[in-house]
């Protein structure tokens, strides 16, 4: 279903060839590849409440979402405190309408930020450029969405820690236990993007029993031949014998223009410098480190649920061999590869974002397989 080749060529070709033939009694093959330009009320109610009532245990709860407001007024957010051990961790929430005593749950996804953000990557707001807020966009199709800010980054709470995947996978463990107590779901997806997808995955396999469907964009497995990774290893000895790194402004605007420039706009980058930099420009090298000198942290073999695998075509920091070789190692047939065309390392800010906003909300609503 939707695609797993990993071809570049006639990507998008094959990619609305294979979903126009697995939806075309769902939605219309106008939608297929412009969700953007479909009026919100519709696409709402054309394709996201159509794809995920396709999952019956979810339906009810997609109709009170529904029921509760297409437009961007209508989304309620509300902030969080976990706590792992003495560390504060700041959590964030998005959903159509406040919660309801008495009211179905509805699917939660869990977004997790990479190295060089924090959780503000995923509600980002550009005046002029037209949503940028992923967890706007997942909200409005009916999902629960959740984010944090990990250890050492934004409002959460600062140690003298590095914060590598390890450490983000006890901060996704005591999250999990707010977003279960707060929602009563206690499965739940996961979309992590570059070392955000590596924590995800990660915790994805020392707990299996709270994943419900994974996205990994930007991912990568053993790194090798990475050209990202090759110049980020120069500075090895320093991620060893330092536990922050310099982040500044010009290092984020180097996310849309160290692959292919022309594939995120610099207003985006701009936009996301000031929300980061609130925050200061020191961030934790421990996701550089392990990125540099530890991988793999992610075994496929462990790694049971479903899972969706996103790469930009020109993302350097993992090459289409390195992640054939994690997809083919994954033990759940439920799987897909998909390569998006125009993009580079940030799909979730990319000017193609619309295309991962798709692949993922198809993936995220398939059906559970009856025959296996």
């Amino acid at each position: 279903m939707i695609a797993t080749s990993c071809a570049r060529n006639a990507a998008v070709t094959r990619f609305k060839t294979a979903f126009r033939k697995n939806h075309q009694s769902i939605i219309p093959e106008e939608t297929i590849m412009d969700d953007l330009e479909l009026p919100r009320r519709g696409l709402v109610k054309a394709a996201g409440l159509a794809l995920l009532a396709g999952a019956v245990g979810d339906a009810a709860a997609l109709q009170s979402a529904a029921a509760a407001g297409d437009n961007a007024s209508d989304i309620w957010s509300s902030e969080y405190w976990a706590k792992k051990g003495d560390v504060p961790l700041w959590m964030f929430r998005k959903r159509l309408g406040a919660p309801k005593a008495g009211e179905p749950s509805r699917p939660v996804v869990f977004f997790v930020h990479g190295s060089s953000v924090t959780s503000r990557a995923f509600d980002l707001t550009v005046p002029g450029k037209g949503e940028y807020s992923v967890l706007n966009e997942f909200a409005r199709h009916g999902f629960d969405c959740w984010t944090m800010d990990h250890e050492n980054y934004g409002k959460s709470g600062r140690t003298s820690g590095n914060s590598d995947i390890a450490n983000g996978v006890e901060d996704l463990k005591a999250a999990v236990e707010v977003v279960a107590r707060e929602t009563g779901r206690t499965k739940f997806h996961f979309v992590g993007e570059s070392s955000g997808a590596l924590r995800a995955g990660a915790y994805a396999m020392v707990a299996p029993e709270h994943i419900d469907r994974l996205v990994f964009a930007a991912f990568t497995y053993k790194g090798e031949d990475s050209p990202t990774l090759k110049k980020r290893a120069e500075q090895l000895d320093y991620y060893r014998s330092h536990n922050l790194r310099k982040r500044d402004r010009d290092m984020i605007r180097s996310i849309a223009t160290r692959d292919k420039p022309g594939t995120s706009d610099p207003a985006v980058m701009e936009a996301l410098a000031d929300v980061e930099l609130q925050f200061g420009e020191q961030i934790p090298t421990g996701t550089y480190l392990d990125m540099t000198a530890n991988l793999p942290v992610v075994h496929p073999e462990e790694v049971l649920a479903p899972v969706l695998l996103v790469r930009g075509e020109y993302d350097g920091i993992a090459t289409v061999p390195d992640l054939e070789e994690f997809f083919n190692k994954l033990p759940n047939g439920d799987r897909q590869f998909i390569i998006l065309p125009g993009t580079a390392h940030s799909v979730v800010l990319a000017i193609n974002r619309q295309l991962f906003w798709h692949v993922t909300r198809a993936f995220l609503t398939m059906p559970t397989p009856i025959a296996t």
